[in-house]
Parts: C-alpha cells; structure tokens; sequence
C-alpha cells in the first residue's frame, strides 16, 4: 500500500548578520512553533518558484533561489508523507521589511543560538546542522 507523497519546499534565507528566517505557524502542521518559510508545491508549480511563492506569501519578502540542501520527510495529519525540498535562498528585499501573513502568524531574523533555544518545527535544527546552514 503505497502512501500519498505531498510535495513541499522550504526556504533557507540568511540577512547580512547571518541571522536566519523563520515563521511562527499559524496553522496545521506544527501551528504555534517556528520553521523555515515553506508549503506546499502547487500543481505544475516548479520546487523553485514554490519557494519564491512561500517566502512571498509568509513573510512579504523576495528571494532568488539558490541550491537545493536537503530533503526532509514528515508525516501528513492523514498518514501521508509531506517530502520537503529545502533550498538556500538570496534575500532581494530589505529584511526589515519582513511582515507575517497567510498563514504565518509572526516572522522574525534569528541568531543560531537564537534558533536553537527556539520552539521548532521537530528535527529542524537538527536538518540545518546536518546541511551546515544554520548560520553563516
């Protein structure tokens, strides 16, 4: 019995500091703790212009992406599985400017020890560690 595969993106986006982007989640999965910006990939939407897409709608900031750094699989509240591509991304905008919507209900910059002494998403820290990009 093979199980359905949501595909999703994640966005790794750094400021000038080296501080790290993320959004506090407003709803399901994982609503009330931070993550990288990211969802789901529309149909015939490529993984790059979904990041593009995520960062936009959560945070009012435009990126040009980078390069694919990992992927991660989670489960889906109906046993599915969400397999999320994570990317590093530029900032084009000013990080000042970062504002939380759709469906983020704050966003901020963060230091790495910051992000570590957060409440994250499960096995987030953990993924940016392995991938060297918590912090630059």
């Amino acid at each position: 019995m093979g199980q359905d595969r949501v595909q999703a993106v994640g966005a790794v986006v750094h400021d000038a500091q080296g501080r790290l982007l993320l959004v506090l989640r407003g709803r399901e999965p994982s609503a009330g703790v931070w993550s990288i910006p990211g969802g789901k990939v529309e149909s015939g939407e490529s993984r790059e212009a979904a990041v593009r897409r995520e960062v936009l709608e959560e945070t009012g900031l435009l990126v040009d992406v980078l390069e694919p750094v990992g992927v991660v699989e989670r489960p889906t509240a109906d046993g599915g599985v969400f397999e999320i591509h994570d990317y590093t991304a530029r900032l084009l905008s000013d990080p000042g400017t970062a504002v939380a919507a759709d469906d983020a209900d704050d966003v901020g910059w963060f230091t790495p020890a910051e992000v570590r002494a957060l409440d994250c998403v499960p096995g987030l820290v953990e993924a940016l560690e392995d991938w060297g990009v918590l912090g630059i």
